[in-house]
This record gives structure tokens, sequence and C-alpha cells, in this order.
């Protein structure tokens, strides 16, 4: 029997907050099922494990975040993700694309470190060289589909599991899980944000079936599971996190307009917070799945964006007016 429980809560001097979440036990779950007073607020969790601005610390300490994409017809993805991380906190910011996106992608700023080697013969050992520099990979963002790009990242993908580094991975770095899911089955140290198209792809190439769309909570929850406990986050009309043990649901307040980029912001920014989190230890998050606490930070925050910058421009609003928003969104959010 799968046991839901429903929570609304609302941080300590926070009024403008409203959330919830669900747990969803997995089935002949071993563990007992926590009462609901012995669940902990999830923002105060993420709150926890924001880094303080000190002037003890050098440049990085606070993240060194790689982008993976970017290619001749998308330059705008890699750039949303790469500067969503720079502005929701990460020190320094890398984005590693093909030769002809690289001019493009460091023309829209000068605050990235841009490396045009993603299609270089050499491309695998061009970039392993950095692996060790970085503490968040963010694959997939303006990737495209080459084949032979394809066959780079995978490579890259192998690297990085085997050196431990956390992955996000979206947009085109799905297609390619979907194509070949043992490349990132198992790794618990990745977290995959596909929207509804993006998710019913992957769940058909994993379990062999379709997604049963009146179930999205067991839905999510299985495909995790089939995963190997792997983090999914479900992006839509509420988005949906498990690690294959619950479900929480983000369904903080956004807006109804769908401008394209949104999920690299959530990418770039959920690379910061893994880190973060997986800095921070079991004991500022009380045991529970950094990546899920990540998951459910940057899910907020991209909402929170999405909220102000359709205050301010309606239906006009696009992902760089987002972007405008991410410092006062994370202040209201996480620090105030």
């Amino acid at each position: 029997m799968n046991h839901c429980i429903r929570l609304s809560l609302v941080p300590e001097n926070t009024n403008f907050v409203n959330f919830s979440y669900s747990v969803l036990e997995r089935s002949f779950s071993l563990r007992p099922t926590r009462p609901a007073k012995d669940m902990e607020n999830i923002f105060q969790l993420v709150r926890n494990v924001i880094p303080p601005l000190t002037s003890k610390k050098h440049k990085g300490q606070d993240g060194k975040i790689g982008i993976v994409g970017g290619s001749q017809e998308y330059t705008g993805a890699p750039y949303f993700a790469a500067i969503s991380a720079l502005k929701v906190g990460a020190d320094l910011s890398q984005v590693f694309c093909t030769k002809d996106a690289a001019t493009v992608i460091k023309s829209y700023s000068p605050e990235l470190i841009v490396h045009p080697v993603l299609d270089h013969p050499n491309a695998l050992h061009e970039i392993e060289k950095w692996l060790p520099r970085l503490h968040t990979l963010v694959i997939g963002p303006g990737l495209g589909r080459n084949d032979s790009i394809l066959d780079t990242v995978k490579g890259i993908i192998e690297k990085a599991k085997a050196k431990g580094i956390p992955l996000v991975i979206d947009a085109d770095g799905l297609w390619l899980i979907a194509q070949q899911p043992s490349v990132i089955q198992g790794y618990q140290r990745a977290v995959l944000t596909p929207n509804f198209m993006e998710f019913s792809r992957l769940y058909e190439a994993v379990l062999t079936e379709p997604v049963d769309s009146s179930d999205q909570h067991g839905s999510v929850l299985r495909l995790s599971q089939a995963m190997g406990n792997i983090t999914i986050v479900q992006k839509g009309e509420w988005d949906l996190i498990s690690d294959g043990n619950k479900v929480l649901v983000c369904n903080h307040e956004g807006s109804s307009r769908r401008c394209g980029g949104q999920g690299d912001l959530l990418a770039g920014s959920l690379g910061v917070l893994v880190h973060w989190a997986f800095l921070a230890g079991p004991e500022k998050i009380n045991g529970q799945n950094p990546f899920v606490v990540a998951a459910f930070g940057a899910c907020s925050l991209t909402r929170q964006c999405n909220h102000q910058a359709f205050q301010k421009h309606g239906r006009s609003m696009t992902t760089t007016d987002m972007i405008s928003e991410v410092g006062t969104a994370f202040n209201k959010l996480f620090e105030t």
C-alpha cells in the first residue's frame, strides 16, 4: 500500500511563500512511514545548505560549475544555465561547447569561461582535464543531437562518474539517456530534469510501457526506482521530485507564461544547489537526500523568478527577464 502525506509548510517569517509537498513511500518499503509531525520543513533544509558570505573564502569555494552544451543552432540555452549558476552564487561558470557556438556565447557575457572544444577531434581528453576543477556538471543545454558529440558526452559522463562528480542532466542530455539508459542508471549523484515529453520518452525506454497519466506521482516514483534511485525532477504545472523513496511536489506560485529557457535557469541553479547540499553534509539536511533538497530549492527559485518577472512584464516576459529576478527571488525565498 502506498502512503501519501500532504503538508502545507510556511517558513518562519516568510508569509509570501506557499508550498506543499507529498511523500509517497515506495511499495513494500521496509522502512516505516514517518508521521507528518516528523517531516522536515524542506524550505528550511534548503536554507541550511546555503553557504554564508564571508571574506575568509577564496574564489571557487562556493561553486565551480561546468555546462556541457551549446551548438551552432542553440547558443541561448547554455548561456542561460551558466549565467543562472553565477546569479545564484557560484563563483565560476564554464561552458564546454562547439567551436562555432563559443564566440556567440562569450559575446552574451564576459562573466563566463567558454571552451570551444565539444566538437574537437580530441574533445573528451580536452574536457577531462577540467573535471578535477569542477564541482558539478550540467549536461544538455543546447547540446543538439549530433551523434559524434553525443558519443563524446557519453564519455564525459563516464569520466565524471568515475570521479564522483554530481551531474544535472537536461534537454538533449536526456535524449542521450533515453537512447542508452545504462549510461546513468544507478549513479545516485545525478539529477534528471525532464519536461513531460522528455519524461514520457525516458519512461517508455526504461519501463517499456507508456506513462500512466492518471498516476503522475507513481510514475515518477517508478522511473526513479527503475533508474537505480536517481533523483528525477518532472517539470510541469507542478514539479514532481523523487529519489525512488518519496515524491515531493513543488507547487510554489509561478505564472501561466511558459517562455523557452526556463528549464535552463532551473538546470543552472540546480547545479549550484546540488554542490551546496552535497557539501553541507547530512546534519544540515537532517539525513535527507541532498539532491532532493537541492531540486526543491531550484524548482522553487525558478517559479519565484517566473512569478516576479510576470508581474512586471506579463505576456512579453522572457527568460532574460526571469534571470534579472534571481537575486531578489533568492533573497525572498531563502534569506529573508
